[in-house]
């Protein structure tokens, strides 16, 4: 099972504005097909994002209730150490931690995040603003 690490805005799309390039990444979670990964300071951060007035004001889409959805769909972990690159903005690093500890692809539209997908490469880690499904078939063939 691939593991994920979700930035709060990648949540975001999935359960408040359904963007329709999450669908593959909604679907795999649905299926069972992926293992979020996820730390109670990352569900802190999404229940403090969900009160932002400019959010509230907006319907929600998918889901009556996105934390529900988060702790449905998130394996909770204990949160990770400092990774050996550190990122800009101090709020995004507990993301950059987990997907490191747990050599997980790190799904994020955070320009600073995705400015450190070389180097976070280095060590195993894929940086990625959308989830496509890995191909088993491709992957045996190269």
């Amino acid at each position: 099972m691939t593991p994920l690490v979700l930035d709060t805005n990648i949540v975001l799309d999935l359960w408040w504005f359904e963007d329709p390039r999450a669908e593959p990444l909604f679907a795999a979670l649905q299926a069972g097909h992926v293992r979020w990964l996820a730390t109670e300071a990352m569900r802190e951060e999404l229940e403090r994002v969900l009160s932002y007035p400019h959010l509230t004001r907006r319907p929600r889409r998918r889901s009556q209730d996105p934390l529900a959805e988060f702790d449905r769909h998130a394996s909770r972990v204990l949160p990770a150490t400092r990774a050996p690159y550190v990122c800009k903005d101090p709020d995004d690093q507990k993301f950059i931690d987990l997907a490191v500890a747990h050599t997980a692809t790190l799904l994020s539209k955070d320009a600073q995040v995705l400015t450190m997908a070389r180097r976070l490469q280095r060590l195993g880690v894929r940086v990625t603003s959308t989830w496509e499904p890995v191909n088993p078939a491709a992957q045996s063939a190269g």
